[in-house]
């Protein structure tokens, strides 16, 4: 999403502003820069989140960011089920639940009509929620908490990178701060400075995709309300006729109100709180409410052709962009950024080639065109952009009254869902399977005590790999690096709802082995400790 004008109107949430203060790196005048490891740029919910993996895995990293304080207005709001579970292993995943909007079920609306509801996690069994709403200053105020225990990342507020300049063995960089300029050297640099990414242009890459030209009013209202906490969709409501709207709660009597306006309609006017108010009193049936922020973009589908440049590599907004419908920006952005971390925590220790970075560009190139493909399919849908795509729209909606297989033909933006990959990191099955996650793809949660997931059994094992094994007796001595958590037995913990067996497809002696993003690298009916050693070089980019 490119947000093209924005005003911060009024807002409630509390000023995080934080000092510059000088870095004895620029006292370096007359000798070489600085050397580092990792330098991420943007300290925004993708570099932040990234900045604490790798510190977690006991790689030092600065984080440079070119402004003061914690960015101002809601920006991204939902956060799914697969980013709440990377938070957690960051630290930070309880905070973010116990402040955000917990929610699972969404309407669509057609004029003042119900077309149906859906619920995103309908089934029992999963330590968090499909998503949660919370305000992006929100997240990013307790990522840069969690920063201030880590004294493995440096985190440099008002230093602006103003040049690169790519060597074999790094990047060197050149800083401006409120005391001038000075240069560092870094053995790779992430760049996640959004959508505007100055680095983008500073290593010549471009976008290629689409840009759409309807315009959409996103307003952050506060007030008091008693709509249930669900997404609400409309198309063509009685209160905006001819357009589409959405409505989100977020915490602190917030409200998100997202409304499609004409493509040739000005933003300079469009944006003024006294043109904004009467459309959100339509909508409401009041005016008893305050602004908190406005602002008004077009939808933009676009991402680099590489997503690594030389030792500049690209997460993010900074990488890819797609349309808000969806939820897929900044979700997308954090699973580049568990995606990464643990694959450059490797090079960097020489456990793994080089080489192995290039899965990163492999599996999440394709989780964006994943995103973009679906953004473009909702934003084609939202805003029909020719007569045929507007009789075909018309067309789902009228069946969508009657049949089910119409309503799932309706698109009011497809949520964010883990992409699955077709990865060389990946073990192609040998056995026959009925079910469960398939290599390529996102670990499944389920209970193994009260109160207790698989999902902490995973995140309480470190970093590493780990082998999910489904006891017969005998427990397997899996390869060095690799923890293991084992179900069943007298060792093992508990499925006491069966959930586990049942979603794993699961007999005594089954066995998963799972990256250290919990994806699935490769799984075995009856494995042994070669075969596991085999797919685990290969999931570390060793064959």
């Amino acid at each position: 999403m490119a947000q093209a004008t924005t005003l911060q109107v009024k807002t409630h949430q509390a000023k995080t502003q934080f000092g510059y203060r000088r870095h004895p790196d620029q006292d370096r005048a007359g000798q070489s820069p600085a050397e580092h490891p990792v330098v991420v740029v943007g300290a925004g919910p993708v570099g932040l989140s990234l900045a604490i993996d790798l510190a977690q895995r006991g790689q030092r990293v600065v984080l440079l960011d070119d402004a003061d304080r914690i960015g101002e207005g809601s920006r991204a709001i939902c956060f799914s089920k697969r980013s709440l579970e990377y938070w957690d292993r960051l630290g930070v995943g309880d905070r973010m639940v116990a402040k955000g909007v917990v929610w699972s079920v969404g309407r669509i609306f057609h004029g003042d009509s119900q077309l149906y509801q859906f619920n995103l996690l309908p089934e029992d069994g999963h330590k968090r929620p499909a998503f949660i709403n919370l305000q992006q200053y929100y997240a990013e105020a307790y990522l840069v908490d969690r920063i201030q225990d880590l004294p493995e990342v440096d985190l440099r507020w008002r230093n602006k990178v103003t040049a690169l300049e790519q060597r074999n063995d790094g990047v060197a960089l050149t800083i401006e701060t409120p005391e001038g300029a000075y240069r560092l050297h870094a053995q790779y640099v992430i760049a996640c400075d959004g959508a505007r990414s100055s680095l983008r242009q500073m290593v010549g890459a471009e976008f290629a995709g689409q840009v759409f030209e309807d315009q959409f009013l996103i307003a952050d209202v506060k007030m008091t309300a008693e709509f249930p906490t669900e997404r609400w969709f409309w198309f063509d409501p009685p209160f905006h006729a001819g357009r589409s709207a959405l409505l989100h709660r977020q915490p602190d009597d917030v409200w998100r109100i997202d409304l499609q306006l004409n493509r040739y309609a000005d933003p300079v006017l469009e944006k003024k709180p006294e043109n904004v108010r009467p459309r959100i009193a339509r909508m409401l049936g009041h005016d008893k409410f305050e602004f908190e922020w406005i602002s008004l973009y077009k939808f933009q589908c676009r991402r680099m052709d590489r997503f690594i440049h030389g030792r500049v590599i690209f997460a993010g907004d900074s990488a890819h962009q797609v349309s808000p419908f969806g939820a897929r920006g900044a979700n997308s952005g954090l699973e580049d950024a568990e995606n990464l971390s643990w694959k450059l925590d490797r090079v960097l220790r020489g456990i793994s080639p080089a080489s192995l970075l290039e899965s990163y560009h492999a599996e999440r190139s394709m989780a964006a065109d994943e995103n973009i493909r679906e953004s473009t399919r909702s934003t084609d849908f939202m805003a029909p952009n020719s007569h045929q795509e507007a009789r075909l729209r018309k067309a789902v909606l009228s069946l969508a009254k009657e049949t089910e297989f119409g309503k799932r033909m309706v698109n009011g933006g497809r949520l964010s869902v883990p992409c699955s990959y077709d990865s060389p990191l990946s073990s192609p099955d040998a056995d026959a399977w009925c079910g469960g996650p398939s290599p390529g793809c996102s670990m499944l949660d389920a209970p193994i005590a009260e109160q207790a997931y698989l999902t902490d059994a995973f995140r309480d094992g470190g970093t590493d790999f780990t082998l999910l094994s489904f006891s017969n007796g005998a427990a397997i001595d899996p390869p060095a690096g690799v923890k293991q958590v084992r179900i069943g037995g007298g060792s093992g913990l508990a499925d006491p709802s069966g959930l586990v067996a049942k979603r794993y497809d699961a007999e005594p002696g089954t066995a998963y082995l799972l990256r250290p993003d919990g994806y699935v690298a490769a799984r075995f009916r009856h494995p042994t400790r070669e075969a596991i050693a085999a797919a685990l070089s290969r999931a570390q980019g060793l064959n």
